[in-house]
């Protein structure tokens, strides 16, 4: 549910940006006949997967989820993952030396103007994601517990998210400490798996 962190981490390269945003739907080999991608494509998967891997190992992934599994017990790490999205998009200008609300036009535009390229599900997603503009949405604690009460819909079961941002609220600075340590060693990660593309 990191949205916004995975297509940043694509580095403006267009299929690893299409890669990263289909990660979830790809199941299996993503090089495998069957899913039908591009190289660049599947190495942006295979990026979504080494940013996942990397961050749920994480300590202060961990913190964050410990502090959270009392109100959303197995979806801690959803709520982690919005909570450490809003603090990107509120840090964006100067972690990642453009302007967010820049960076939302080509990321929606690029995934737009390749959707015949998305499966059905992540097209589904697009849509809504640019209907309700999330990503500007995750600038604010408002627009934050509307993503996680709408996640929180989606869920099989209760989740506690639809009440998280109390969480948010309460541990704020401690969140945001962790994130800030966390993310210069995911940028880290990343390049170093970029090298190795």
């Amino acid at each position: 549910m990191n949205i916004l962190a995975h297509a940043c981490l694509s580095a403006h390269n267009d299929d690893w940006l299409i890669g990263n945003f289909i990660g979830d739907f790809i199941k299996g080999n993503p090089a495998s006949e069957r899913h039908g991608l591009e190289l660049g494509v599947i190495d942006g998967v295979r990026l979504h997967r080494a940013i996942d891997t990397f961050t749920d190992d994480h300590p202060d992934v961990a913190a964050v989820r410990d502090l959270l599994h009392p109100r959303c017990h197995k979806y801690a790490g959803v709520a982690v993952d919005v909570f450490f999205d809003h603090f990107l998009a509120t840090r964006f200008a100067s972690l990642m030396g453009e302007p967010l609300d820049t960076f939302i036009a080509y990321f929606y535009g690029t995934l737009q103007k390749n959707s015949a390229r998305l499966p059905a599900h992540a097209v589904q997603l697009l849509n809504g994601m640019v209907r309700y503009d999330w990503l500007t949405g995750y600038q604010t604690l408002e627009g934050i517990d509307r993503s996680l009460k709408g996640i929180s819909r989606r869920t099989v079961y209760a989740s506690g998210l639809d009440t998280a941002i109390v969480d948010l609220n309460l541990h704020y600075e401690f969140i945001g400490d962790r994130f800030d340590h966390f993310w210069p060693e995911l940028v880290a990660h990343v390049q170093e798996v970029g090298r190795h593309a």
